[in-house]
């Protein structure tokens, strides 16, 4: 496994739930916050934690900013410092900046100044609960982008005892399987030869539609 080097700004619930994550997946993770008491709660999810103003350029640069991969900027409720850090972090030549927007014209100011990725927490969070209410067999989900997506789906009961090649999933439902998840092993690009069980689980991409159709199959 790759091992990247993470910096996340703002140790609110957002930030530390995105540290967590990421710091048991073995990531280093460096968590900062202006707030003392927040860096010192989350200093068990994080592989280190620094007390910074990050709308001072020097605070970002005495930190070492620079030599992270990635930098998440999660602060909660002060969209000025929110904008003004990722500035700075654009300006100082961070590769790859996320920032947590509060509200769509937030996000714009974020996108204007910077930032590579935009996450709004509750408009994701609102679609991905709803995207299991609506397809119960869906797992889990990671959006490539508008209209695709990589998704973990249970194997309707009567496509069990079945191989890749039988079934052909990307004729009947314009969907691809990428891995098979059996247990504790990854079955990775499986054949089409290859059986598939009764309680695998089908990590599949293609277009959202086409595989909320698949997830809906009885």
């Amino acid at each position: 496994m790759t091992i990247n080097q993470y910096a996340i700004i703002g140790l609110g619930r957002f930030g530390v739930s995105v540290a967590r994550r990421l710091h048991e997946a073995g990531q280093q993770v460096l968590g900062i916050d202006i707030n003392e008491e927040r860096v010192e709660d989350a200093e068990l999810y994080v592989t280190h934690a620094v007390v910074a103003d990050t709308t001072e350029e020097k605070a970002l640069t005495s930190i070492g900013i620079g030599n992270f991969d990635c930098v998440i900027v999660a602060i909660g409720n002060d969209m000025q410092s929110s904008i003004l850090t990722v500035s700075l972090l654009k300006e100082l030549g961070i590769k790859k900046i996320i920032a947590k927007a509060l509200g769509k014209r937030h996000g714009q100011v974020l996108d204007k100044v910077g930032a590579d990725w935009i996450i709004y927490p509750e408009r994701d969070m609102g679609e991905r609960v709803a995207n299991q209410l609506l397809s119960p067999n869906m797992l889990n989900y990671i959006e490539l982008s508008k209209d695709y997506s990589i998704e973990e789906i249970m194997i309707p009961p009567k496509m069990a005892n079945k191989n890749l090649r039988d079934l052909d999933l990307r004729a009947k439902y314009n969907v691809s399987v990428i891995a098979i998840v059996r247990g504790v092993d990854i079955i990775i690009s499986p054949s089409p030869e290859q059986l598939i069980e009764q309680e695998d689980i089908l990590v599949m991409i293609g277009h959202r539609k086409d595989i909320a159709q698949f997830s809906n199959i009885e």
